[in-house]
């Protein structure tokens, strides 16, 4: 039996490279996959096909980190 937290923090884990930075290559990642990971609540009133790219600059951020944190 696993944990909440040791479950999300797994799911995070797979997202981030040897640097423990979340991946710049997936800028083009929707946010209606985010959602998949990160629940239905993740970035409200930005459409689905929105990438996350556009969504860190409209947020102010250059990470998803960042934006977690932020939230």
């Amino acid at each position: 039996m696993e944990c909440a937290t040791c479950v999300n923090r797994d799911l995070t884990a797979a997202n981030r490279d040897q640097d423990e930075r979340i991946s710049e290559k997936h800028g083009n990642t929707k946010v209606e996959t985010l959602r998949q990971t990160y629940g239905e609540d993740f970035a409200p009133g930005v459409r689905g096909d929105a990438k996350l790219s556009t969504l860190l600059k409209r947020e102010g951020v250059s990470s998803l980190s960042q934006l977690l944190k932020k939230k």
